[in-house]
Order: C-alpha cells, then structure tokens, then sequence
C-alpha cells in the first residue's frame, strides 16, 4: 500500500545514497509550481557529503534523482558532487 507522506515529515530525515553511504540529513523542501523541485541536503559530521566539500554546508539534490522516501531517505549516487569530472571537463575547454 502507497503510504503519503507531508513535507513536514522529511523534515531533519537521514539520506543515504543508493550505495548506502549516509549523505546527511534533509534540511528543506525547494518548491516550484506547487511541486517538488529540490531538496536542500544539510552536510552533517559523520556524513559522506562534509568529507566530499569540506567546507560548504550542504548541497540542493533535484528531486528526480531521489529514489525512495520511507523512515530514510535514499538518493541515487549521481547526486553526489564530484569536483575532480568537473576540473577535468575545465581544463579539456580551454
């Protein structure tokens, strides 16, 4: 049976990849046109994301790329940021 979940459920819910690596936790719903766009993804201690970024605080993960929303949240590992394509996609331009 489908179960319907409100935004405000996700709300501070741990999200793993589709590899089971812990991503962080769910900080916010991103909304266009009544619809899901996004969600903001809070880089916490122990999570995949801090050790990827560093710095930075989380990332905003399109909502296509999630797969499963239940007691976790799982998003496919696409959604992780990888800044050594992108190094190399700048440096082959110029």
């Amino acid at each position: 049976m489908l179960k319907i979940k409100q935004i405000t459920d996700v709300f501070d819910m741990q999200v793993f990849t589709d590899t089971g690596d812990y991503f962080g936790d769910v900080e916010e719903a991103i909304l266009q046109a009544n619809k899901i766009y996004g969600w903001r993804i809070r880089a916490t201690r122990n999570s995949f994301l801090t050790k990827l970024l560093g710095g930075a605080k989380g990332v905003v993960v399109p909502h296509n790329l999630v797969k499963a929303i239940g007691d976790v949240m799982v998003v496919s590992k696409s959604a992780v940021p990888s800044y050594e394509e992108e190094e190399t996609a700048q440096g082959s331009e110029y």
